[in-house]
């Protein structure tokens, strides 16, 4: 019998790395402040009405032209290998694998995030995960950037939940990700997914898991009370299941919370195993 398989997915910026991805080198390198790019994106998806992801991937393309930044795949995959994690991110996938693996189960991480997907795949924890779902850039014949190829937003984030639902990865095919799927025919059901993040852009998933049996949970920076309110609301309203400190360090309080729901998952795939064998005997 195939090992049950639990997913768990990640936001990206605050919730694996300390800030947003292009704040490392990407901003300071064209000029500008964090504060000063992000209210130009802002004030330009304001005026426009237009997508925020769009209009922030959009003055990432322009701010380079007028400050004379190279724009090409590369110089964006550079620049992941500044990133900075959270405490004990970069180990934190090997345990948890051999965790599920001690416990008969098969983990796999994914990324799901508004973030540049480019600067995820030059980072030292890009081989952690099985796909990386964020935005990516389209590169003409010379290898530059000139326009938005996939955009993750609020929407796109939920539609990726049921890709990985029913193992449909590529982001082209819009049929078979739409076609009905008995819940037992799908690769990773939902009571088997964990969505970890930090905060209201990923209420959309976190909701969407902890409704459909999976868990749903927070992480905060501790020495942000604004962080930390933040999760705490997240819980009153109900959208998550549980809040941790964004600490991925062998022992914090996170492992041990990923554990149990692990073990969790584990106890009840079994249960069910049970339950449809013994259904088929008495068909």
């Amino acid at each position: 019998m195939e090992k049950p398989v639990i997913a768990i997915m990640y936001d990206f910026d605050k919730t694996l790395c300390t800030t947003n991805m292009q704040e490392y080198s990407f901003i300071p390198e064209i000029g500008l402040t964090a504060d000063e790019f992000w209210s130009q994106s802002n004030e330009l998806a304001q005026d426009e009405q237009m997508d925020p992801v769009l209009s922030y991937l959009y003055l990432m393309l322009t701010e380079s032209r007028n400050h004379r930044k190279s724009i090409r795949r590369e110089n964006f995959v550079k620049a992941g290998e500044k990133l900075q994690f959270y405490p004990g991110v970069k180990t934190w996938f090997d345990r948890i694998n051999q965790y599920g693996e001690e416990h008969g189960v098969s983990i796999e991480h994914y990324i799901i995030s508004s973030g540049l997907k480019e600067i995820i795949e030059g980072c030292e924890i890009k081989d952690a995960f099985k796909e990386i779902f964020a935005c990516e850039f389209l590169y003409d014949e010379n290898g530059v950037a000139v326009w938005p190829k996939n955009v993750v937003n609020y929407t796109t984030k939920t539609q990726i939940l049921f890709r990985i639902n029913k193992g449909v990865m590529d982001l082209s095919d819009d049929r078979t990700v739409n076609e009905f799927t008995p819940e037992n025919q799908r690769r990773v059901p939902f009571h088997n997914m964990i969505y970890i993040a930090d905060g209201v852009t990923d209420v959309p998933c976190m909701k969407l898991v902890k409704v459909n049996g999976g868990y749903s949970v927070a992480v905060y920076r501790e020495e942000n009370e604004k962080s930390k309110d933040t999760v705490k609301e997240l819980m009153r309203q109900d959208r998550i299941n549980l809040f941790a400190p964004a600490d991925y360090s062998q022992g914090a309080p996170l492992e041990s919370c990923i554990k149990q729901i692990i073990d969790r998952m584990q106890a009840n795939d079994l249960l069910l195993d049970i339950y449809e064998k013994q259904k088929a005997e008495i068909q």
